[in-house]
């Protein structure tokens, strides 16, 4: 009987702290052996001049999410991890939102019942907090991460989301005590109320005035408050989505005197920019619609802000935060209330499939980052924040058997054409990358290769995960 089940001969390993030519060998969906030479396997894949990069996780994703009256969010469980796969990601990490008045133990149920049977890898669930009523705080929560929901979302926006100081501040207790992780949406909802008024007022609402009604202003003084909540309780916290600068300082200011506070960004914020939502050369502005999310993109010294940020290791993750609409659609980006104003544009841009081709080009490729930064951004930084390490998130033994193998020199334009997601259009559509992934190996079998998805919708699972004793922290 052969020792492996799979071998992966001849490529550049690489992890977060290495780069080495070795084999490795795989077993039962794990990886046993990393070597010079690994021999006696079922099937060998030679993977002489490419890169075998750890599956990419991607931590911050929107999938078959309620988004309010009349909109549907574009992906399922099935195409957004079928996406996910062909970009060269193993582990997705979506999100159960709790619609207020409801029961925080039935919303998770029942989106778990919408994952089971359509993912194509792996995937881990988030929470999303709306209503933190004393029920939710002191019984639900709490036995939702002991049973392995260990992160949750709060936001500082959205008429149905935002919490105010206190619930933030009763929130962030919670996740002291109970030694989860909080992410942190950090927008300031009625400075964002005030300016988009404003702006109606005014006539500006076109999809542009979405980028007018939310500058860099509202992001850092939210990202302020909620840095001084999580000193105030001191609990560790994750600023997601950073777009600019003016957030980026809080953060620095916040580690300086010595607070844990983690950061992510995500490709949108290194590429595109405000005047994207101009929708220069459609006759009603509408196409800028396409790049509305939040925050929104900034400008050319945003994207050098953030790139800085990344090499100064001020980013722990980089994140696609897809959050996926159909455009040319009446329960997407072209619903009715949508042309009246950028208010009722529902928020949001696909990205899980082209996350790790545009970094790796406008980055290693570029030589912005090095290979080791890049797979600690996009995948041992999400597992290590997020309770799946060691389990996923790097190669040696022990760990799943979730790799990519991917061509560092092969140019590609990003194209609508090529993608698998259930968005009917890409915010990058035409961007040239250099560096491709060919292949996507999830617990040591092969779900994606050159665009073709090899593994059947339900062979992913939902991961559940375990909290880190020492972040326990009673009063």
């Amino acid at each position: 009987m052969p020792e492996f089940d799979l071998a992966i001969r001849g490529g550049t390993v690489v992890t977060a702290g290495d780069t080495v030519q070795a084999d490795i060998g795989i077993r039962d969906g794990r990886i046993v052996a990393v070597a010079d030479r690994v021999e006696g396997a079922a099937r060998e894949i030679d993977a002489g001049g490419l890169l075998v990069l750890p599956g990419g996780i991607d931590s911050h994703v929107h999938i078959a999410q309620p988004s309010g009256p009349g909109i549907v969010m574009a992906d399922d469980f099935a195409s957004a991890t079928r996406a996910a796969a062909a970009g060269g990601n193993t582990c997705v990490m979506p999100f159960a939102l709790q619609p207020r008045g409801e029961s925080l133990r039935a919303t998770v149920d029942a989106y778990r019942a919408k994952a089971d049977g359509q993912c194509l890898i792996d995937a881990a669930i988030h929470l999303i907090v709306s209503d933190p009523t004393d029920s939710v705080l002191g019984q639900e929560l709490p036995a939702l991460v002991a049973d392995g929901y260990t992160s949750f979302k709060v936001f500082m926006t959205y008429d149905d989301l935002v919490l105010n100081d206190r619930e933030l501040l009763e929130v962030f207790a919670v996740a002291r005590r109970e030694g989860a992780r909080v992410m942190v949406h950090a927008e300031g909802y009625d400075t964002i109320r005030f300016l988009s008024e404003k702006l109606e007022r005014a006539g500006e609402t076109r999809p542009y005035g979405h980028a007018l009604s939310r500058p860099q202003t509202v992001e850092r003084e939210a990202a302020h408050r909620a840095i001084s909540h999580a000193e105030l309780i001191d609990v560790p916290i994750v600023i997601v989505h950073v777009s600019g600068n003016e957030a980026m300082e809080q953060i620095a200011w916040a580690r300086a005197r010595g607070l844990k506070i983690h950061a992510e960004t995500c490709p949108q914020y290194l590429t595109l920019t405000a005047e994207d939502m101009k929708g220069i050369g459609d006759p009603d502005d509408m196409a800028g619609a396409k790049y509305v999310c939040s925050p929104p993109p900034r400008d050319a010294a945003s994207q050098a802000a953030v790139w800085s940020g990344i090499q100064r290791g001020v980013f722990d993750v980089v994140s696609s935060d897809h959050c996926p609409f159909r455009y040319d659609d009446p329960q997407g980006k072209l619903n009715p209330r949508a042309r009246t104003s950028f208010r009722w544009i529902p928020n949001g841009i696909p990205g899980i499939e082209t996350r790790l081709p545009v970094l790796f080009s406008e980055g290693v490729s570029k030589g912005r980052i090095s290979l080791n930064t890049f797979v600690s951004l996009t995948a041992t930084n999400h597992a290590k924040l997020y309770g799946l390490y060691p389990r996923k998130g790097s190669i040696a033994p022990g760990f799943d058997a979730d790799l990519a193998l991917w061509d560092p020199n092969r140019r590609e334009t990003i194209r609508q054409e090529i993608l698998h997601h259930g968005s009917d259009y890409t915010p990058w559509e035409g961007f040239a990358v250099t560096g491709w992934p060919v292949m996507t190996i999830s617990r040591g079998e092969i779900v994606a290769e050159e665009g073709r998805i090899l593994g059947e919708p339900g062979r992913g699972r939902i991961v559940d995960r375990t909290v880190n004793p020492t972040e326990r922290r009673a009063d």
